[in-house]
């Protein structure tokens, strides 16, 4: 007989299948970790890349890294190479809302699962497993899962009514999904949000166009003011730029259908750095993890990280469910990560510590402590946050002495954990695996803020690029304005930098990435971590000094940093 509903074990997306079991025992970000056309994972940073998904039993604790993910797991699906069933012992909504868009809007099935962590375990020991009416079959266990339930949520009566459908279908569309998420997250309730941003419109793949289209042509419409993020092209320049056309006019169309429901024309993957920014305790309803990251842990604002197509969902509603960080509570932290700091160092440590931060922490917000006595600017903490989201699942983090809520570090007994000299060596020395002979370097992951354009300038000195060297510096259009007024763009371009707007080099594809590069050199940890599996290429990584150098030489360093290797 089947056990009972006391399990606890729940179906979230359900369909009849089966498959063999493989258990990735750390989280993964689909996006970046996951290439939709093959179904192999390609970060070179997990334990598990190289491993097939498709049509499989994939279990993991919950997924990490970017809200792109729920884009990934749509392609796959629509490529028929998703896998057969996700199943979780932790909370999850990135691939989870990838599951469910996939199923409600285009009749793919991808199985979701939510598990104690003792049948969660048990089901990791077999080697198949069935899912049949409900019912989850491995071995000898038969586990009846819990299918999701919306009734309990607390709607008022104009969500009720969008839910019934008297608004449209796209608001109807958009009022299931947020309560289907609510369910899932078990808010009792839903919440008003002021201010969204849109990760979405990227051209990875056709799925996002696909969607966004659909939206669209089903009479969505933003009310909210919404930003969007970074495109896959430089909207208005990309014909003169070798763009084959049928990739510029798709990215074009995915871009303006996004426009068209409303989101400002900004194409940014920093918001952060617009004018019009969330102010401390504001909440809003944004998606992209570095800025998700950087509102809620340096702004003060309060936003779930929320998955790529759910972004819009929350724009067109202005409501999102009264869930995780979102709630007071849920902001704590629940890990202390003490940093041994060298007495020496430049600003490539910060990414390094953000990467080993989430590292460390992988689904629990972190207090970061041992930086009280240390200045950081800005253009640190943009690196720590971006680089945290690519190991992290976490939607903020705490640095004690720095972001608001600060002091935090006696207000509970927490596990504990130290990055030392050590851990940076080691993660210098995998963020370098390549030649020291750099063909490419790129600034801008996040987009490049208006004072790293500034010392970038100022680290040439003069001098310009080797010929054998293409650099290229990604930024956001409001920044662009900037420093074209302030004479710094016309100072970069005369040292051979390339500067380009819309786009950033987790969107950049040939011929604007230079197709005979092989090295590639840059400060950025979120661009280090996820370069090879994006584009093949091996990387370098340093200071903004360092690529500035790099530039001008064609070679990167091929020893430690001073600061770390004595």
């Amino acid at each position: 007989m089947p056990h009972d509903f006391r399990t606890n074990a729940e179906i979230i997306v359900n369909t009849n299948v089966k498959g063999e079991i493989f258990e990735c025992n750390e989280g993964l970000s689909f996006w970046g970790g996951v290439d939709p056309k093959t179904g192999y994972i390609i970060d070179v940073h997990h334990p598990n890349h190289g491993n097939f998904l498709s049509k499989k039993f994939i279990l993991m604790p919950t997924s990490r890294g970017s809200c792109s993910g729920s884009g990934v797991l749509l392609q796959l699906a629509q490529n028929g190479l998703a896998p057969a069933a996700l199943i979780f012992h932790e909370t999850e909504e990135i691939l989870t809302l990838g599951a469910i868009v996939a199923d409600q809007l285009f009749d793919k099935k991808v199985a979701i699962l939510r598990l104690p962590k003792d049948i969660y375990s048990a089901l990791a020991m077999a080697d198949k497993a069935e899912i049949f009416e409900n019912t989850l079959m491995f071995g000898s266990e038969r586990i009846k899962l819990r299918e999701l339930n919306i009734d309990t949520l607390n709607l008022n009566s104009k969500d009720q009514s969008i839910l019934d459908g008297n608004h449209g279908a796209a608001q109807q569309i958009a009022m299931e999904t947020i309560c289907k998420m609510a369910a899932i997250q078990n808010a009792k309730e839903l919440i008003d949000v002021t201010k969204g941003h849109i990760d979405g419109c990227i051209l990875a793949h056709d799925a996002n166009l696909i969607f966004a289209e659909k939206m669209y042509q089903l009479g969505a419409s933003i009310s909210i003011p919404t930003t969007i993020n970074a495109i896959s092209v430089n909207r208005n320049n990309w014909q003169s730029q070798g763009i084959k056309p049928d990739f510029g006019n798709k990215a074009s169309r995915l871009a303006d259908a996004y426009v068209k429901m409303g989101a400002l024309p900004t194409y940014t993957c920093a918001p952060y750095l617009l004018e019009e920014i969330p102010k401390e305790h504001e909440v809003i309803g944004w998606s992209e993890s570095n800025a998700v990251i950087y509102a809620n842990s340096i702004l003060g604002a309060k936003t779930q990280k929320h998955p790529d197509y759910f972004d819009l969902f929350v724009a067109m509603t202005g409501r999102a469910p009264k869930a995780g960080v979102y709630l007071s509570e849920e902001r704590m932290p629940k890990y202390e990560i003490s940093i041994d700091l060298p007495n020496k160092f430049d600003d490539s440590i910060w990414p390094m510590i953000g990467w080993l931060i989430g590292k460390f922490s992988p689904n629990k917000i972190p207090l970061v402590t041992g930086l009280e006595k240390t200045s950081l600017t800005g253009d640190d903490m943009k690196a720590i946050c971006a680089a945290f989201g690519t190991t992290s699942a976490a939607p903020m983090l705490h640095i004690n002495g720095h972001t608001p809520g600060d002091k935090l570090s006696s207000i509970q007994q927490m596990d504990k954990f130290k990055i030392t000299r050590e851990h940076l060596v080691t993660l210098w020395k995998d963020f370098n695996n390549a030649d020291i002979n750099v063909d490419l370097v790129a600034i801008g992951s996040p987009h490049a803020s208006l004072s790293e354009c500034r010392n970038f300038v100022k680290f040439f000195n003069g001098k310009s690029c080797s010929p054998n060297v293409k650099t290229i510096i990604t930024i956001g259009r409001d920044v662009l304005s900037q420093a074209k007024d302030e004479g710094i763009l016309e100072e970069l371009e005369r040292t051979g930098i390339q500067v380009i707007s819309d786009i950033c080099w987790c969107s950049i594809t040939e011929p604007i990435f230079p197709n005979n590069t092989s090295v590639i050199m840059t400060n950025s940890g979120k661009y280090a971590h996820y370069a090879h599996g994006l584009t093949g290429r091996k990387t370098r990584f340093g200071s903004l000094e360092d690529c500035a150098k790099t530039a001008q030489s064609g070679l990167a360093k091929s020893d430690l940093p001073s600061w770390l290797s004595n």
